[in-house]
């Protein structure tokens, strides 16, 4: 008998593919009626009145009238007791069954596209540069490609290495169950293949053209992120607060990368990041939470819900601070702590609203939000930058004027006696 991992039904009426072990055939299990039954762990939705369709439309149809299974978030539904001759299978074992397909090689990079998340990666890296276009003489456009395509290749390994471990999970969620390795169109091997090259290839770059440090930043992020954060899903709602460390350091790579030290500016940089990964996140895991609940995830929006709108809301309000504390080192003008006020204004408002009544319009709205957040706060930072380079070179002409006074004044006195 095949046991499907975890269930959670949502909705009255449902369908669920079942197969007999006897003769192999396929069938649908309609559910008509549930009720739910409450423990003091979880809540139960016993199944009251089903029906079993034949894909054969000779046979006819069997009604049951009584509870036949029971779906939890925590247990295994098993179609035995419903009928010794059926078992449930999930759409991706019957996958699992269908050969590779042939690619060709514009479907492979699409292929590796979708298993580098790429609009994700393409942020990461947005993140990145902005980190190294703070930088005090960020001037050698070398090493910020160096940066780039190093922190590219890293983000694709840690990406790929992750939906490898997730894929069973994937597969029981609407949001990814279309992804690369759930519908086989590449084996494991070729994913493990891929991301340990791009792992390789982004950390060497990273080392040979631009300087240790930032290789190490970028080594650090990919274990932390497929050997800390991802396993960490299914265990405890920490993992939202390692994964915002993950989002918080690829700016930093950027300030190392032209520095080659993590400087006050980094780690201002990198808190900026790292709070406004809240928001960013607790409003998309809210419209997903049912998908979260089906794959056993442990989220914040699952276990707490309040909590969930809470965090977004305290950290929405760390942004404030953050902010004004750039100009004060003078990263920024102080026209930065003006603009950044009517930037953060917007996403706080959103997340009060979020946290006030918490729905699926002021998730979304939440989350749209921070999408447009993001590029702009960090366009304006780059836009009031202090410019270091010429203030360098202004003290460096002041040195060399007092060193000619100086000189002056000593043939002077030497004249003299």
């Amino acid at each position: 008998m095949y046991h499907h991992s975890t269930w959670a039904i949502f909705n009255s009426t449902e369908k669920l593919k079942i197969r007999s072990i006897c003769n192999n055939k396929v069938f649908h299990l309609k559910i008509q009626n549930t009720r739910w039954e409450s423990t003091s762990h979880h809540h139960n939705k016993i199944i009251t009145a089903a029906t079993v369709q034949s894909h054969d439309n000779n046979e006819n149809n069997k009604n049951i009238k009584k509870p036949v299974i029971n779906f939890t978030s925590h247990t295994h539904g098993q179609i035995s007791s419903l009928n010794p001759s059926l078992s449930i299978v999930s759409d991706s074992d019957s996958d699992s069954k269908k050969p590779l397909q042939t690619l060709t090689f514009s479907r492979l990079i699409r292929v590796y596209r979708d298993l580098t998340k790429a609009r994700l990666a393409a942020l990461v890296i947005l993140t990145t540069m902005c980190g190294y276009a703070m930088a005090p003489m960020a001037t050698d456009l070398t090493c910020l490609f160096a940066t780039t395509a190093g922190t590219g290749l890293c983000v694709a390994s840690a990406n790929t290495f992750n939906q490898l471990m997730e894929a069973p999970y994937d597969a029981q969620m609407s949001r990814t169950r279309n992804r690369v390795l759930v519908r086989k169109l590449i084996s494991p091997l070729h994913a493990i293949s891929f991301g340990t090259i791009t792992g390789i290839l982004g950390i060497g770059i990273l080392s040979a053209m631009v300087n240790p440090l930032t290789a190490i930043l970028g080594a650090s992020n990919i274990v932390l992120y497929t050997c800390v954060y991802t396993p960490m899903k299914r265990v405890t709602i920490v993992n939202t607060w390692i994964g915002s460390i993950v989002g918080a350091i690829p700016p930093m790579m950027g300030w190392a990368a032209c520095t080659n030290s993590l400087d006050l500016g980094a780690w201002l940089l990198g808190s900026i990041l790292y709070a406004w990964q809240f928001p960013h996140f607790n409003s998309l895991a809210w419209n997903m939470r049912s998908d979260y609940a089906k794959a056993g995830y442990q989220m914040m929006v699952i276990t707490n819900p309040a909590l969930n709108s809470r965090v977004s809301l305290r950290y929405s309000l760390l942004l404030f601070p953050l902010c004004y504390i750039i100009p004060y080192f003078e990263m920024t003008t102080w026209w930065f702590a003006l603009d950044s006020t009517i930037i953060n204004s917007g996403l706080l408002l959103g997340a009060f609203r979020f946290w006030k009544n918490s729905n699926d319009k002021t998730a979304r709205d939440l989350f749209f939000g921070s999408l447009v957040h993001l590029p702009v706060i960090l366009a304006l930072m780059m836009a009031h930058k202090k410019n270091w380079r010429i203030n360098d070179q202004n003290d460096d002409l002041e040195d060399i004027s007092l060193d000619i006074e100086l000189k002056n004044i000593n043939n002077k006195i030497d004249e003299i006696n």
